[in-house]
């Protein structure tokens, strides 16, 4: 039924771009030296890759289906783009890069660039790969429909975790009368990180509609990889060891799932 060969997932075309990208960045970055603007160049990457293949490859085929699986990666890559840069488009470098440039010393430059932004592209390319390769496909294929709306359905679902988890978070610290620090209301009633729990789920949705094309299975590579980053890597691990400060966290911490939304325990 499906081709699991991760031979197949080799897309010379978006390595090229993606490279060419975060050379651009790492220019810029070093230049100022600020290596932390990687981060605003992460969710427009994926946009500007993604809408470059449907250009090159064949627009001729599965048209409907590129263009539906691009508008999703444009939702969330320029939502993103934006409230990254709003956030740090006039803030000093952040504290993890300022801590790297420290450490790295006269080798900074070269560390930077292989394990900052040539790091950040290999991971770029692994979980859009499955973005990538549907707007590569060449033969054309009749969907499996309920699969393809089920994708689109999760995708959606998973948006709306991350914007509206963003939202309530903004929102609570922006409250002058707030009683306590920590946001618990909400989502954040039901998981620690709705935001990176919804991104999570929004790439699951990608991988479902890529499967309902009969694409190889092999995809399952890009939600499993976010996924692990997010849970265990650079999001959950990183928040929480800050967050842990905070008065009332060993409480929430307890009553509360850190990623997969459930209802509190007692």
């Amino acid at each position: 039924m499906f081709d699991f060969s991760f031979a197949d997932l080799f897309i010379e075309e978006a390595l090229f771009i993606i490279l060419g990208y975060f050379v651009i960045f790492f220019i810029v970055a070093t230049i100022i030296k600020n290596n932390s603007i990687v981060d605003i160049g992460w969710g427009l990457g994926f946009v500007l890759v993604a809408w470059a293949l449907f250009f090159i490859g064949d627009m001729s085929v599965l048209t409907l289906e590129k263009i539906i699986v691009n508008v999703m990666v444009s939702f969330w890559g320029l939502r993103l783009f934006y409230h990254i840069l709003k956030r740090n488009v006039y803030q000093e470098e952040d504290f993890r890069y300022k801590k790297w440039r420290e450490e790295w010393g006269k080798w900074v430059v070269i560390r930077a660039f292989f394990q900052i932004f040539i790091l950040q592209g290999i991971f770029m390319y692994i979980v859009g790969i499955g973005v990538f390769y549907i707007n590569m496909v060449e033969a054309t294929t009749e969907p499996y429909l309920v699969a393809l709306i089920l994708g689109i359905i999760i995708w959606i679902i998973g948006y709306l975790f991350e914007v509206i988890g963003d939202k309530q978070l903004k929102n609570h610290i922006a409250n002058k009368n707030k009683t306590q620090k920590l946001m618990t209301q909400g989502l954040w009633k039901y998981t620690r990180h709705p935001n990176y729990f919804g991104e999570s789920l929004l790439w699951w949705g990608i991988f479902i509609y890529a499967i309902s094309l009969k694409l190889p299975f092999a995809l399952i590579i890009s939600p499993i990889v976010i996924t692990l980053l997010l849970r265990f890597v650079s999001g959950v691990p990183m928040l929480e060891k800050k967050m842990r400060k905070n008065e009332g966290w060993d409480e929430y911490e307890k009553a509360t799932n850190a990623f997969i939304p459930w209802f509190p325990k007692r």
